[in-house]
């Protein structure tokens, strides 16, 4: 199976890594000509780890950055992570291009090739592929999946339209060095007109993203450190001692979501699909579990094992999941940014009161994490034992686990069999495809797995 992706971010490189691990010829078409180390996103999320996990990356990730358990919102509101049914229970901090360094170094070692310097410019499509043209070569291929971001040449050559609006204008993002850093690991004020968040890579330097309501600008507008100290100190009451900067850049942030993840033999996932407010640190992460939940539906099709309707699924799964992180983010970012003081007390009193709810705090936290974010069918399993080694370290194969007492025939190219009391199929993305007993799993198999060989 020829596959093209368009975009080597987090989301194209992951999908790119999972397609070749399979056996799939893919390439990816980058339009970015080398490496860049300006990035928006810094927050890895529990889920995410866990998909990290199942592909035996997650402890080179890890290694990158800073765990952080514990949140503080607004004041004195505080969020505790540390109560995640996962074994990462906390929000990694680490900047997107350490992310995109580890996948792109595993789509290469699998076999994935990146073109860079390239950009989409138009396809066509019918039955048997898909001809995608860029400003340089055109290319063949049975899919196309387009994760080229906000801007995406697939999403404008299928002539779909990217519905929603600018939710925040003018923020202001930097990464300094501290000498007075704030107690809490990530801290979120916001007082009159001013708002602030700060994180810290873990390195020494920390991510600030800063919003002056009185100072509303275009995205190009000149930024000095000076209107950042001054808005951090405007929403803290101190700026914490901010010294050296190595980058700044102000931009807006719009919610839009395109209204089919797919059309045909071509996909969209990531930016190319949706984009949102950055509270929650939701972007990246969404991406990435749009990739996992496409890869292994492209390597069934390509292996000609498929079930109908399988490819649409991931349409079904990931368009619901893309608006409800547009709502709670969205719903984050008004909250920070109320502008009466009236409002910003209530809001406060409220959530503190929320948030000591235990049923609360696991929504929020669920939520935000993605690890309380199932599909309609098919839920996040939880990681387990089994005699000596974890679901996540079988699910590295690429392939179904089945835990049950015995293994089937005919199955052995897409399942992993280990023994167990129950009988559980896991997909390939961590979800559970099916659940029952030893006598039903005949049907549940060739509903999931097509045909045994």
């Amino acid at each position: 199976m020829k596959t093209v992706i368009a975009g080597a971010g987090p989301t194209g490189l992951l999908l790119a890594g999972d397609l070749a691990a399979a056996g799939a010829d893919v390439t990816v078409l980058e339009r970015r000509g080398g490496e860049s180390n300006l990035t928006r996103a810094f927050a890895v999320h529990a889920r995410t780890l866990e998909q990290f996990d199942a592909r035996g990356i997650a402890e080179d990730v890890i290694a990158t950055g800073t765990k952080v358990a514990r949140l503080r919102l607004f004041g004195d509101v505080a969020v505790n992570l540390g109560a995640l049914r996962s074994r990462f229970n906390y929000v990694l901090i680490t900047p997107q291009y350490n992310v995109e360094r580890i996948l792109e170094e595993r789509a290469l070692k699998a076999g994935a090739r990146i073109v860079r310097g390239t950009t989409v410019t138009g396809l066509t499509q019918d039955a048997q592929g898909v001809a995608v043209q860029t400003d340089g070569d055109a290319y063949e291929a049975d899919y196309l999946v387009g994760a080229d971001g906000a801007r995406s040449g697939v999403r404008q050559a299928l002539g779909l339209d990217f519905p929603g609006r600018a939710v925040v204008r003018s923020l202001m993002l930097a990464d300094v060095r501290l000498a007075e850093p704030p107690a809490d690991a990530i801290s979120v004020s916001a007082v009159g007109s001013a708002f602030a968040f700060v994180a810290p890579f873990g390195d020494g330097w920390y991510r600030i993203f800063a919003w002056n309501r009185d100072h509303q600008v275009a995205d190009g507008a000149p930024l000095d450190v000076e209107e950042v100290r001054g808005t951090v100190e405007a929403a803290f009451g101190t700026d914490f001692g901010l010294g050296e900067c190595r980058w700044l850049s102000r931009f807006h942030s719009d919610e839009r979501q395109v209204e089919r993840y797919r059309t045909g033999r071509v996909f969209l996932a990531g930016d190319a699909a949706h984009v949102h407010s950055p509270a929650g640190g939701q972007g990246m992460n969404t991406g990435l579990q749009d990739a996992a939940n496409l890869g292994w539906k492209l390597a069934a099709a390509g292996a000609g094992w498929a079930p109908d309707g399988l490819l649409d699924s991931y349409h079904a799964e990931r368009h619901a999941v893309g608006k409800l992180v547009l709502r709670t983010s969205g719903g984050l970012i008004r909250l920070a940014l109320l502008q009466s003081r009236a409002a910003r007390t209530g809001r406060d009193a409220l959530a503190g009161l929320a948030l000591h709810v235990p049923a609360v705090q696991r929504k929020l936290t669920g939520t935000v994490s993605g690890l309380g974010i199932d599909y309609e069918h098919a839920a996040r399993q939880e990681d387990v034992g089994l005699g000596g080694v974890r679901l996540y370290e079988l699910l590295r194969a690429g392939r179904h686990v089945l835990l049950a007492p015995q293994a089937p025939a005919g199955y052995d190219d897409r399942l992993v069999h280990a023994a167990h009391e129950r009988c559980v199929l896991v997909r390939p993305d961590g979800y559970t495809a099916w659940t029952g007993t030893q006598g039903d799993l005949p049907v549940a198999l060739r509903a999931s797995l097509g045909a045994p060989r």
